[in-house]
């Protein structure tokens, strides 16, 4: 049965007063509309907008997959849709954009010590805050996307684009993000506000009242790296769920071994795994059987990755999943779907083959 899914305008959530207006979903947006998003975990995606698949949704609009693109922190006015707007009309932001609403544990949306040249509201920052729990979002973004966002943010004079390690992010369909890409403080403007020693939240206190705060430029206490360059979606996660012939002991073992940290962990994935008759199995999302596989940390993932990329080959589509601890790894599912019609199922997991193959062939 199809899904009804209403879209709405950026009228309903005005930009003004900072932060704006922000959708209590995750929604996508595009030409000054936006398209609430369900979870899916059967979609390659992870999300639906109403009932198509949003890696199809945004293929539609010649746009790039989930899997490409980076998952960004957004804790201001970069949730609000009227802002995605004005980014469109003033600083070139093309594609639709993919804002998925997010638990924040830890951390807090805090007032900046300094105002905005462009309009002197006052600004936020992130700040570590044990205890805290808010809502924000985690952008998945294109590589031009971070660019535009760059120079929105001021990167290297107001903001700095880092790897977040303090405290945690949970999207709404349950996934962990570890290590998300933020925007934080790069200089003294941006550095939380201290009001009698402590940052003031931007949840306790609106934006008229924060004009009026008086107090002076503290640290954020944030544990980050700094990115060197762009970010690129191929270095998170850094892990890949693996169910067949590159399971340790398994006969193309030896492909993956040197660019895995140890034999990794044991994990299921629920879905459906297929016998192709070929010497390898295929995965479908579309089940609820226990997929048995590992879970493998990746050395160096961008690396990795691109040669995993070539073994699969064009049978196979690479995508992010969510296991049931919550963990978000890679894993390759089968492209396409229709042709694994008569193909049996494995309901107790792939056999551990440990027969030689060509390795330019696929695994799965």
């Amino acid at each position: 049965m199809s899904v009804v899914v209403e879209p709405f305008v950026d009228a309903e959530h005005p930009a003004d007063p900072y932060p704006g207006s922000v959708p209590v979903h995750s929604y996508a947006h595009h030409g000054g509309v936006g398209w609430p998003l369900l979870s899916d975990r059967t979609a390659s995606a992870g999300w639906r907008v109403g009932d198509v698949d949003l890696d199809d949704w945004l293929a539609e609009r010649d746009a790039e997959p989930v899997a490409e693109r980076v998952p960004l922190l957004t804790y201001g006015s970069n949730r609000n849709p009227a802002k995605l707007t004005w980014l469109r009309e003033n600083l070139g932001l093309t594609g639709p954009v993919v804002l998925l609403r997010a638990t924040t544990r830890d951390l807090a949306a805090v007032w900046a010590a300094g105002l905005r040249v462009r309009d002197g509201q006052r600004p936020a920052t992130l700040c570590a805050a044990p205890g805290a729990v808010e809502e924000h979002s985690v952008w998945l973004a294109t590589p031009e996307q971070v660019r535009v966002l760059d120079r929105c943010e001021g990167r290297g004079e107001r903001y700095r684009l880092v790897r977040l390690r303090t405290g945690s992010v949970v999207l709404e369909d349950g996934s962990l993000v570890d290590a998300p890409w933020a925007y934080t403080a790069a200089t003294g403007v941006r550095l939380p506000l201290l009001v009698d020693g402590r940052p003031v939240r931007c949840a306790d206190t609106a934006q008229d009242a924060a004009l009026a705060l008086r107090g002076e430029a503290g640290p954020d206490g944030l544990d980050v790296s700094e990115v060197d360059g762009d970010a690129g979606a191929d270095e998170w996660p850094d892990r890949v769920f693996v169910y067949g012939t590159l399971r340790p002991g398994a006969s193309a073992w030896s492909l993956i071994s040197p660019l895995a940290i140890g034999e990794g962990r044991p994990a299921t994935l629920p879905g459906t795994l297929h016998d192709t008759g070929r010497g390898y199995p295929a995965l479908r999302l579309d089940g609820e059987f226990p997929v048995p596989g590992q879970v493998l940390t990746l050395r160096d993932p961008v690396t990795a990755l691109a040669r995993l990329d070539a073994y699969e080959g064009d049978e196979y589509r690479r995508v992010r999943v969510r296991l049931p601890d919550t963990s978000v790894c890679w894993a390759y599912v089968w492209a396409s779907p229709d042709g694994l019609t008569g193909m049996p199922v494995l309901p107790h997991g792939w056999p551990q083959i440990t027969t030689d193959r060509v390795l330019s062939s696929p695994s799965g």
